[in-house]
């Protein structure tokens, strides 16, 4: 059973839900109070503005004391998968590297982004080929993904940037990058590579009439 956790703010779970149900995965939309079910095989962290993104986007929610479960539960390799507001509950909670802040626009951006697959030997991209390019849609005022050159240079040592965003060809460039994130890096994998993060929504793109099927490889990795 995946567990979606949601929190006062979440509004990106039920398209969690509804997504890996269109794929056969059995989900359940847990409220964040409640704990996680003992039947807990995998864990989404859903898009949206938990508490209203006051302090810090996903500071306030990374306190909750389901995160003390998610992080065991990450320790012992569940899979789990935090997606926009769930990437900065990651990455404020320590799952993940790296922080998200404001995009540099300053404006909320709601477009379709292209990303590289950088590593496909992974749950979450085993789906794809080394250097392939998908499109996902995103929908963040804080995306940026700010870390420092040398902390990235390790990422990268260790294979753990998942997609960069790119154009069409696969080309990284700052054209490309939609939020000026560090590298253009748009997903990251945390200690385990079970446990990632990644800024664009995979699922809003599981549906071929409603966004595409490309998110559909990200979410294989709870299959």
């Amino acid at each position: 059973m995946i567990t979606i956790v949601r929190f006062g703010g979440s509004n990106c779970d039920r398209d969690a839900e509804r997504a890996l149900s269109a794929m056969g995965i059995e989900s359940e939309i847990v409220w964040h109070e409640d704990g996680l079910p003992e039947e807990t095989t995998g864990i989404v962290l859903p898009g949206g503005f938990s508490y209203g993104d006051y302090l810090r986007a996903g500071a306030m929610a990374a306190r909750s004391p389901i995160l003390r479960e998610v992080r065991d539960a990450a320790d012992e390799g569940v899979p789990i998968l935090g997606v926009c507001n769930g990437a900065q509950i990651g990455s404020e909670s320590g799952l993940t590297p790296g922080a998200f802040t404001t995009n540099a626009s300053a404006r909320f951006q709601c477009e379709r982004v292209h990303l590289r697959v950088e590593n496909a030997g992974t749950p979450w991209t085993g789906g794809y080929e080394e250097g392939e390019v998908i499109t996902l849609p995103i929908a963040h005022g804080e995306g940026r993904f700010e870390i420092s050159e040398s902390e990235l240079d390790r990422l990268e040592a260790e294979n753990r940037v998942l997609f960069r965003y790119c154009d069409a060809a696969g080309r990284v460039t700052a054209a490309a990058n939609p939020n000026g994130s560090t590298g253009n890096v748009a997903g990251v994998c945390g200690k385990r590579e079970s446990v990632a993060v990644l800024m664009p929504h995979p699922e809003r793109a599981v549906l071929a009439d409603v966004g595409g099927t490309d998110g559909r490889g990200i979410l294989d990795g709870f299959a």
